[in-house]
């Protein structure tokens, strides 16, 4: 499978997607909503390349940007189950293309 192409499995369907590298950055104002926050991540976990928190105490908010290989509407879902969560603000921002290698690009 070429690279920034991935099999997923929705509904008992198979389907392979063009896949996006992409960053969504969270804003965590309410640390009760930490422990659903991390249940939405794990949920979404073979779509995660990795994360980054960063405690800002004197504000009592934390920020944290987690990286992410997937089909633009995988990473809408998860952007949009994190933003819904109370005290929790999250945006994504996209590769401008799949991030696949090519002759042109490398």
């Amino acid at each position: 499978m070429p690279s920034g192409m991935a099999v997923f499995v929705s509904a008992g369907k198979e389907a392979t997607l063009e896949t996006r590298i992409g960053a969504i950055s969270i804003l965590v104002e309410e640390p009760e909503s930490a422990e659903a926050l991390n249940a939405v991540l794990h949920e979404y976990a073979a779509c995660i390349l990795g994360r980054m928190g960063i405690p800002y105490r004197e504000k009592g908010v934390n920020i944290i940007c987690v990286a992410v290989d997937a089909p633009t509407d995988v990473i809408n879902a998860m952007t949009g189950k994190i933003g819904r969560l109370p005290g929790i603000s999250a945006k994504a921002i996209y590769s401008r293309g799949s991030g696949a290698r090519t002759a042109d690009n490398q």
